[in-house]
């Protein structure tokens, strides 16, 4: 089999919406948190021009900070520990000096809570929550003149509580990515395998190919070598008897008669193989209907009453497997008819999840187990095999025959586009059947 191209994959997954927006949130979080107090410090705040200077040059200075060690930054390069934790020490650094300017800007100090989730592992950022939380908090307890046991219990119970309340969604926010990484490996091995698979099954495929052209080439020679040279070997062998014994003429007219008959026999087994050689019936339709065709018309030729019957969602199979399939109901059938002088003969051909089942049931005179494996049961195990399949065969003398395929249900898309009409031949290779002389 060649393949005209081979897929691949890609091995990034596409990141959550809600991952996205989050990202947005924790890009947006400082500067709204920045705008917002400076906004109020300017239109509340009664400040000389040199005090507004001062807060606009802090402004300014926490503005750049965070452009370049934050909103600049890909999501690769916040991934690195040292560069954010120096953007982290930086960033509580200019909100503490701008909360000593104007305590409106305990507002742009949460920003510490947002970005903590940069910190990795997680104790850096259960230590970047901490130290977010102490910064705004110790702000607003110096700002109180009466500090009390009471205040100050209640000051670090706010402290701690705060630090375990955000800490946990670093600790979920771990969790996640980690998992996230997991699945994103997982499915990067996944798809490597599809991919080495898929080129694994092609060149088995090409193997059973060229295999197949060798195996056919085997077949028919034995089938010329049992068919028609027998026959042509007694035709001449009548005809020299005939020639020998001309002055009498009843008698040379008895070897003749034997010889036309031999002819004819070798004609008919020659039509028979090259109809083998190509299956008419596939070239038409798929394999449920070419069954059907070929049933009935082995029905019409012969006595005994054949039926067909197809079971699961029909699917348009691989060229190769329908072609073995179709080869291995047209032997079963051609045994029946030669060996086993049966009334009534049932194919079933059954769809399932991964597997089609092919099954050629009769009531003839069945198999004796002394007899060996014949060229009819050696030529459907070889067929079957050469496809990923197996052949079972059940009999027993008196109660008839029954023939059993299963095969992959590989579909049209998974081998390369042929007509159904192309030939597939298996690869050499016979498995034990005990009992089967057809």
């Amino acid at each position: 089999m060649e393949m005209s191209g081979r897929q691949t994959y890609s091995t990034m997954k596409p990141r959550p919406n809600w991952e996205s927006g989050w990202d947005w949130i924790l890009t947006l979080a400082p500067w709204i948190l920045l705008a917002v107090p400076l906004a109020i410090n300017l239109a509340f705040t009664r400040q000389d021009w040199g005090q507004q200077g001062v807060t606009l040059a802090l402004v300014a200075v926490a503005a750049f900070w965070v452009y370049i060690g934050h909103t600049r930054k890909s999501a690769e390069q916040r991934e690195r520990l040292l560069p954010m934790l120096v953007y982290f020490v930086g960033l509580l650094a200019v909100a503490a000096a701008l909360m000593q300017r104007d305590h409106m800007f305990l507002m742009f100090t949460i920003a510490g809570f947002f970005h903590a989730f940069y910190l990795k592992p997680v104790f850096l950022g259960v230590t970047g929550v901490f130290a977010t939380s102490l910064l705004l908090h110790t702000a607003t307890a110096l700002d109180t003149s009466d500090l009390t046991a009471q205040g100050v219990g209640t000051y670090i119970a706010i402290v701690l509580i705060q630090t375990a309340a955000v800490s946990l969604g670093i600790v979920f926010s771990a969790k996640a990515a980690e998992q996230d990484r997991e699945r994103e490996e997982t499915l990067a091995k996944l798809k490597e395998a599809l991919e080495e698979n898929a080129g694994l099954h092609a060149q088995l495929l090409t193997q059973a190919r060229e295999a197949g052209v060798l195996d056919e080439r085997q077949r028919m020679a034995r089938e010329i070598h049992d068919t028609l040279a027998q026959g042509l070997t007694g035709i001449i062998t009548q005809v020299q008897t005939a020639q020998w014994i001309w002055q009498d003429p009843q008698q040379a007219r008895r070897h003749l008669d034997r010889a036309l008959a031999l002819a004819r026999d070798s004609l008919a087994e020659a039509r028979r193989a090259v109809q083998a050689l190509r299956p008419q019936d596939l070239a038409e339709a798929h394999l449920p209907d070419a069954l059907e065709t070929l049933v009935r018309r082995w029905d019409v030729e012969n006595d005994a009453h054949a039926t067909v019957a197809v079971t699961g969602e029909r699917v348009p199979l691989s060229p190769a497997i329908e072609v073995a399939l179709y080869r291995m109901a047209q032997e079963a059938l051609t045994n029946v008819a030669k060996h086993a002088e049966a009334s009534r003969v049932g194919v079933t051909l059954s769809y399932l999840d991964d597997v089609v089942l092919l099954d050629v049931r009769d009531d003839g005179r069945g198999i004796g187990a002394a007899r060996g494996a014949g060229v009819g049961i050696n030529s459907m195990t070889q067929r079957i095999r050469g496809v990923g399949g197996s052949v079972e065969l059940e009999s027993t003398l008196g109660e008839g025959t029954a023939v059993s395929a299963s095969v992959p249900a590989i579909t049209v898309g998974a081998s390369p586009d042929r007509s159904p009409s192309t030939e597939y031949e298996p690869p050499v290779g016979l498995s034990s059947v005990p009992g089967a002389t057809r």
